[in-house]
């Protein structure tokens, strides 16, 4: 069962999480193997989009937020995007657009930015809008301070927890065929109501539940014990291997890691996959096409025929299904077999 594991080391201003995606990951690749109309991804690609979905669920686990968090990573190489996205409760699904070659040890720069163009977006998306209210977005370059090409997703994300964020930030990320994971150490404010000292004084250094006050922004830091802490604690997270975070059980991972630290843990979650894709969203979007767009499609392939890339579901409207859609509901004739 996939599993993520939130932590506070204990009198320091550091969090953590790890997460481990096995059934929540086999199942996205599973849904694209049976896929007949696209097969299954090129496993640079399948790697890419583990390491994006084990990146979602830590941003995800560590935001107060009623809605989606949508990762996206794009550009101008042979894949012109990937996508993961994590609902608040942690149910998550992940796809990518792919148009060309994808070499075997093709890295991220290879398949997303051949010319320096890359781009790195993560999208809030309330569940409950307002009436005028828009998602937010932060948008960075696939490239560091000085122009270089950054190699992998973790290098990426911490440029952007920085840059967007001003938060320090160390990731390990990997996955194969089985599982998709991900360990994060984050750095916390050290004054204000709303960060770790002002948890400790309402109690919230014992808490072992969620519910602990959500930890943004940066303080200001003049304690440089308290940067060494962070320094420490993430140079110990650096040296876990790509190998041992795939095969290591949380609790080992742990225990070799930081043994030396007293570790305040939260309960255990478990992260997902499910689509938010539906019938009725599969018609809005045919309505926004419009009536002309969608009777030429009818007259060319007798239905129109959508497939859902995140999970393969298919969706199929005839003439009477379209005819639907673009008629008010009072005078809607009777519903076709499709539809029951």
């Amino acid at each position: 069962m996939s599993e993520l594991h939130k932590f506070l080391f204990d009198g320091l201003p550091v969090r953590g999480s790890i997460v481990r995606l096995t059934d929540a990951w086999t199942d996205m690749l599973a849904r694209r193997q049976a896929n007949t109309a696209t097969g299954a991804w090129p496993p640079p690609v399948a790697e890419l989009l583990g390491e994006m979905a084990a990146a979602g669920v830590l941003m995800q686990s560590n935001i107060k937020f009623n809605g989606a968090l949508v990762l996206q990573i794009f550009g101008d190489g042979p894949v012109k995007v990937a996508v993961a996205e994590v609902q608040h409760d942690l149910s998550l699904r992940a796809t990518a657009k792919v148009v060309g070659d994808v070499g075997v040890n093709a890295r991220l720069p290879d398949m997303v930015n051949h010319s320096n163009k890359g781009r790195c977006a993560i999208t809030l998306d309330p569940k409950d809008r307002f009436p005028g209210q828009q998602p937010y977005q932060g948008v960075v370059p696939l490239h560091g301070d000085r122009g270089e090409k950054l190699g992998r997703l973790s290098d990426v994300l911490e440029h952007y927890m920085l840059q967007s964020e001003q938060l320090d930030t160390r990731l390990v990320l990997a996955a194969d065929g089985k599982v998709a994971a991900g360990l994060l150490i984050q750095r916390l404010p050290v004054t204000g109501e709303g960060n770790l000292a002002g948890a400790e004084q309402h109690g919230g250094s014992q808490r072992t539940k969620e519910g602990a006050p959500s930890f943004r922004g940066q303080a200001n830091e003049d304690a440089i014990g308290r940067n060494e802490d962070y320094n420490r604690i993430a140079t110990l997270a650096a040296s876990l291997t790509r190998e041992e975070l795939l095969e290591l059980d949380v609790e080992t991972v742990l225990r070799r890691l930081f043994w030396e630290e007293k570790l305040l843990r939260f309960d255990i979650q478990t992260p997902r996959f499910a689509c938010t894709c539906s019938r009725e969203r599969v018609a809005n979007m045919i309505r926004a096409l419009g009536q002309e767009e969608a009777q030429s499609i009818l007259e060319d392939h007798g239905e129109i025929d959508v497939g859902c890339d995140f999970c393969g579901q298919q969706y199929r409207f005839d003439a009477v299904d379209a005819t639907r859609i673009f008629t008010a509901p009072g005078d809607q004739p009777p519903v076709s077999p499709t539809m029951q």
